[in-house]
């Protein structure tokens, strides 16, 4: 296979919500409806909104099941640009009635509520997708406080190959905090994260 052919898994699911398959939309459910509610609840810290957000969007993959493109990259970064977006606008919404409702703040500080929220989820997002190895090396030194000796060893890697690998995990992680336009997808959709 060609190395910029997207996953078969992501054709074939496509193709299959395309005619119309409910089970289709069942399945794709079942695999990630955990991560875009995740992803929602990262961004609007409240379980109901988060549940509302997760149907929104299954709603729109079934009535939109065309502007999912496999060759932009995995269906698992579409959907969660997808629920980045829908649950942002539900935020500046939620965050709007507040305001005009005399709530207190300012629509500055609606804004950075927003902006702090979208990294935090994009963190969140980079984190679940990174490879298995970064991602262990990363929990061992930050979660459990482990140096990267400590590291290596309760991985059974070199330090070397620990310390490259806690240098990659903060390469992938550290571009959550990089300014993107609203309608931008997220880190790794479209690209060869």
């Amino acid at each position: 296979m060609a190395k910029d052919a997207p996953p078969r898994w992501d054709r074939k699911m496509q193709q299959r919500l395309a005619r119309g398959e409910a089970a289709a939309l069942g399945e794709l459910y079942d695999r990630l409806a955990s991560l875009v509610h995740s992803l929602a609840h990262r961004v609007l810290d409240d379980d109901a909104a988060a549940d509302r957000v997760t149907r929104e969007v299954f709603a729109h993959v079934w009535e939109n099941p065309g502007e999912y493109d496999p060759k932009k990259g995995p269906m698992r970064s579409w959907l969660a640009g997808l629920t980045h977006r829908y649950a942002v606008a539900r935020l500046r919404r939620t965050e709007t009635e507040a305001l005009a409702d005399g709530g207190q703040g300012t629509t500055e500080d609606m804004e950075q509520k927003v902006r702090r929220a979208s990294v935090a989820a994009r963190a969140d997002y980079i984190v679940t997708s990174m490879p298995a190895p970064l991602r262990a090396a990363l929990e061992l030194a930050y979660f459990q406080r482990r140096d990267y000796r400590q590291t290596a060893a309760d991985l059974g890697v070199t330090e070397d190959e620990a310390r490259r690998r806690l240098r990659l995990g903060l390469q992938l992680l550290s571009t959550a905090n990089e300014q993107r336009p609203a309608a931008a997808p997220p880190p790794g959709y479209g690209s060869a994260l």
